[in-house]
């Protein structure tokens, strides 16, 4: 196995292991507070199975920062618990209307369409507290919580996800060129991968500097990152993924295979990849896990 791949898979196997303790505590809390099925649906929501990309970013960022915290899994776990909301609402009919995701059937297929509905909203005050509890443990100071709830709410939000999924909405049956084309998947995929890096930087309580290399770290893997998943579309089973493979033709998408190919988009997720692991060299910033993780993003098989 290459270093690199063994060095990913370390970080994430990690990650998944403590981030996966801290969401069931939270979706049992969920399922008591709220009970009945809503309770259920919410739990079902945050369980959701997954390799945990955007957790691993947010410990390889963090220690790359001089963190050394155990706490930390706690901003990840709010980082995927606002990604679990956006998976059940990307997953409705209204949307990308997907029966199936991480090899298991959709929130709505399992509760139905005006529960998942909820459930999506509901999971983003849930982050909110996930999140402010890491922070105690972090021993982090109220600004510096102020400053990570922005960074992830507003990669949440209009100008991140929301936004990028609303413009990838828009632009079905239409031909998009690369710069429109990353316009929307720096929201809609990008800008939570980038915020899991400035969080990590930003819960070690690094400078300004480091965030910004951390940042331009992370708008360059969410590219890829999202490049790789338009190849998987067209490479992949539906088995290998845990999802619908085949969906992006089916819904007449913009990708980055129909504009490059599939083997012009994987030269351009390794490019960024590239790109992404040289801005943290130029910083001064430790390149091990997040280049590995860069690396593990572009190669990946599902």
């Amino acid at each position: 196995m290459p270093e690199a791949t063994a060095a990913a898979l370390e970080v994430l196997g990690e990650a998944r292991a403590a981030v996966d303790a801290r969401l069931q505590a939270w979706a049992g809390r969920l399922a008591r507070r709220t009970g009945g099925v809503p309770g259920e649906a919410l739990a079902y929501a945050l369980l959701s199975p997954g390799k945990r990309v955007r957790a691993a970013l947010v410990l390889a960022a963090y220690r790359s920062a001089g963190g050394t915290s155990p706490a930390v899994a706690g901003v990840a776990a709010a980082v995927e618990t606002v990604h679990a909301y956006s998976l059940v609402h990307d997953d409705l009919p209204c949307m990308d209307d997907d029966d199936l995701r991480r090899g298991r059937p959709t929130t709505h297929v399992a509760y139905g369409v005006p529960t998942a509905t909820a459930v999506g909203f509901l999971l983003v005050p849930v982050a909110a507290e996930v999140l402010a509890e890491a922070a105690g443990e972090l021993g982090l100071d109220a600004a510096t919580l102020g400053r990570l709830a922005e960074e992830l709410f507003r990669a949440g939000g209009i100008e991140g996800m929301v936004g990028g999924q609303w413009l990838d909405l828009e632009a079905e049956d239409l031909v998009l060129d690369l710069a429109g084309l990353k316009r929307v998947h720096r929201g809609k995929t990008g800008a939570l991968i980038r915020a899991s890096c400035v969080l990590g930087g930003l819960a070690a309580e690094a400078d300004e500097g480091t965030l910004a290399a951390l940042a331009a770290f992370g708008e360059d893997v969410g590219l890829a990152f999202q490049i790789a998943d338009d190849v998987l579309d067209v490479t992949a089973t539906s088995e290998a993924l845990g999802k619908t493979a085949g969906k992006d033709e089916a819904f007449h998408k913009s990708t980055y295979v129909r504009l490059l190919g599939v083997d012009g988009a994987r030269e351009e997720a390794e490019r960024l990849a590239r790109q992404a692991i040289g801005r943290l060299a130029a910083a001064g910033l430790p390149t091990g896990a997040l280049g590995a993780l860069a690396d593990y993003i572009v190669h990946r098989h599902s």
